[in-house]
This record gives C-alpha cells, sequence and structure tokens, in this order.
C-alpha cells in the first residue's frame, strides 16, 4: 500500500491552499499513492495561535462542504482513499475533524479531535468542542483507518483503544512548532504506539512561518514494528511517500503477544486506570 503525506504550507488565502493541495493530491495519485492525507487545518492558516476572535466561525464548514466536495471527486477519479483534516461546525458547535473519504468519494466516517489543550499560541478550547463521535476507526477499500487527531496522540489510553479497534493505519494530522520538544520525541511516540499497538501510523504535519508559529514539517510513517520507514524535511514544503504492507502486522509483537495477553479483568480490580 502506498501512502502519500502532503506537507505544505497554509496561509490566509484559503482557495489557494486548497487549490495547491489537489494538485499535489493529484500528483501523488499519478504517482501511484493509494491513500493521502494532509496535516492538522490542513488548508487554512493555524487559527488557534490566537485566541478566538467573535468572527471565528468563517473558517467553519460543514461535513459534507465545500472541501470534502472538492476531494471526494477527486478520490472517486482516481479510486483513492483521502484523509483531511478541518474546521467543522455542526449544529452550532466547531470541531477539530478528520473526514475520510473512500475510494468511491463517499465519507467512510469522521473522527473528531477528543482531548482539547489551551496553551500559548495554542489556544484551542476557544474554537473546538470536544469530540462526541465514537468513529475512531473508518473502513475503507483501501484498509480499516485510524485517526488521532494532534493532540489525541499523547494519550496512550487513547492509542491503545485504536489498537483494540484494529486499524492497518493510524494517521495523525499535526500542528508541530520548531524546536517544540526535545529531538526525536515525537517520532519515538508514535514508534512505541506502533510497536505496543499493531498498527502503522503517519503523522502528517503543517511546516512554514505563520503569524506566531513556525511550524517544522518533519512528517513521518512508523511501521508495526516500531521503526521509522520515512520521513519528510524540516522546514519545506513536500510530499512524503512510504510503502505499507499491512499483511506484515499479524507478526509483529503487539499483534502476536501483547495484545492477545492483555488481562483487563486484572486492571479493573486493581484500579490501575481511574477516571
Amino acid at each position: 500500500m502506498k501512502i502519500a503525506l502532503v506537507q505544505q504550507y497554509a496561509g490566509e488565502d484559503v482557495d489557494a491552499n486548497r487549490s495547491n493541495a489537489l494538485r499535489r493530491a493529484r500528483s501523488a495519485a499519478e504517482s501511484g499513492a493509494e491513500i493521502i492525507a494532509f496535516a492538522e487545518l490542513g488548508f487554512l492558516p493555524f487559527l488557534p495561535q490566537n485566541p478566538a476572535g467573535p468572527d471565528f466561525k468563517k473558517y467553519a464548514e460543514p461535513v459534507p462542504g465545500p472541501t470534502t466536495e472538492m476531494f471526494s471527486a477527486l478520490a472517486k477519479e482516481f479510486g483513492i482513499v483521502i484523509v483531511l483534516n478541518l474546521f467543522e461546525e455542526s449544529d452550532g458547535r466547531t470541531y477539530d475533524s478528520s473526514p475520510v473519504i473512500n475510494t468511491d468519494g463517499t465519507i467512510a466516517g469522521i473522527t473528531r479531535m477528543v482531548h482539547i489543550m489551551d496553551g500559548l499560541g495554542f489556544h484551542e478550547k476557544g474554537y473546538y468542542t470536544p469530540g462526541d463521535l465514537n468513529t475512531l476507526v473508518h473502513d475503507t477499500n483501501k484498509g480499516r483507518v485510524g485517526i488521532a487527531i494532534c493532540y489525541d496522540r499523547h494519550f496512550p489510553e487513547y492509542m491503545r483503544q485504536l489498537g483494540l479497534l484494529d486499524p492497518d493505519i493510524v494517521f495523525v494530522p499535526q500542528a508541530g512548532t520548531m524546536d517544540e520538544w526535545p529531538a526525536g520525541i515525537f517520532e519515538a511516540e508514535l514508534q512505541v504506539a506502533s510497536f505496543q499497538n499493531g498498527y502503522f501510523a503517519a503523522l502528517a504535519n503543517r511546516v512554514g512561518k505563520e503569524e506566531k508559529l513556525h511550524f517544522s514539517g518533519e512528517s513521518f510513517i512508523t511501521d508495526p514494528f516500531g521503526q521509522v520507514i520515512a520521513q519528510a524535511p524540516r522546514g519545506e514544503e513536500a510530499v512524503l511517500f512510504a510503502d505499507c504492507d499491512f499483511s506484515k502486522r499479524a507478526k509483529c509483537a503487539a499483534r502476536r503477544f501483547f495484545l492477545p495477553d492483555r488481562r483487563p479483568a486484572v486492571y479493573r480490580q486493581f484500579q490501575l486506570l481511574k477516571d
């Protein structure tokens, strides 16, 4: 399975951002990519770098909506799966959402970010309602696709729940900045999640300098054995490709040992996990 992660700059011109993304996605599909994914708020400036103002909903859109319609047409044309990330509005609330588009152009499902943080440059609680959909993994014609949106990946219980739902690959739309954390920690985090839970993971990051934040790029893909198998450059626009053989998941330690040997009754008995 050939995977492509689109690492591109997104400025104030939303139409230009989407046009650039469509062009890159088309090129990736022509190069054989079967699943294509984008970064967090991939077609918008990164809104939460500033606190939400009174007009913060002007960038929000429904799903289905204008952006999904554009990419649904491309997915159907090439018979590919596309993973987006949008500022979604639904029933008066707004979410950080990832629609997954199937090969026939239909929406296979939507995952909304569950954990919402608030910090300098990441004023997300003013923009996003915590996700309320029990849809973390989606069946597509190219495999089972899981989603962990940016902050969600920092929660081991979320990543384990994904593992129990048996995705072939987990996509992580991210907005990560230059030198945000010690070098290599984000890679290590997903290496461990992939190794412990038996799936491929693909993190698509923003790139470029915006009003207050400078996003690093460095998108990467890990395999179920805990290895980084591909990584995009730092600070540059790029499309990252990797061949992911989903059949190899059956041989990894998580599928052979860790998940079958779990003892949930013991965990409950000793209250190892508390609310």
